[in-house]
């Protein structure tokens, strides 16, 4: 049984590699994902499709990668150090923070705070704070908590990108501990933005003690 399944995950992954439309390849993407496998070379050629032409291979190999974990995460955070491609670090943030695992915490950590050159960029850092949120939402980690909230806290209240900010008010409402209350609470001292302060507003109502 167990050479059966060997052999349909490769013909799985050639099929993937192969794939000459979009259809195609999707299609294989979602047998892998299907098959639950934890095989480092079908992950790595889940990973590989982030590099196809068209979106929705894309889309759905973040959806594949997201299934797959926690063996997912490693690999992911691998490949984002050995890539020099905006567009599949992209997607890679994407799987990383839909996943929120804290292993990824450090790298989610890095996006947040990388300068902005273009606006794929500024998409990326609001997708990694979100991330940031899912794993300080979920983690019994104090420490993980705590470097958490005090990254979201900075992109909160420092950067430029209203974005980001954003992005930082709805991952402290989700942390929701009394530190992350205490951020939201002094965003509002300062936010101008009609938007994120809104956003603040409500994630402090949310927020509020009984």
């Amino acid at each position: 049984m167990n050479t059966q399944k060997f052999v349909n995950t490769e013909e799985l992954i050639s099929q993937l590699n192969h794939a000459l439309v979009p259809n195609d390849a999707v299609s294989a993407i979602a047998a892998i994902s299907a098959s639950e496998t934890t095989e480092v070379r079908a992950i790595s050629a889940l990973i590989q499709a982030f590099g196809h032409h068209h979106p929705s291979v894309g889309k759905a190999a973040v959806e594949a990668l997201v299934k797959l974990a926690p063996a997912s995460v490693d690999p992911l955070i691998i490949a984002f150090r050995s890539s020099a491609d905006q567009g599949v670090q992209a997607y890679i943030i994407q799987a990383l923070a839909l996943i929120g695992d804290s292993r990824a915490f450090d790298l989610l950590a890095e996006v947040v705070g990388t300068e902005v050159a273009n606006h794929c960029q500024g998409n990326v850092r609001r997708i990694a704070a979100r991330g940031l949120g899912k794993i300080g939402s979920s983690t019994d980690e104090p420490e993980i908590i705590h470097r958490a909230i005090e990254k979201l806290t900075w992109a909160l209240l420092s950067p430029e990108d209203w974005g980001l900010r954003y992005a930082a008010a709805v991952s402290l409402q989700e942390i929701a501990t009394p530190a992350a209350y205490a951020a939201l609470q002094a965003a509002l001292n300062q936010e101008t933005d009609k938007v994120v302060r809104s956003r603040v507003t409500t994630a402090t109502a949310k927020n509020l003690p009984d």
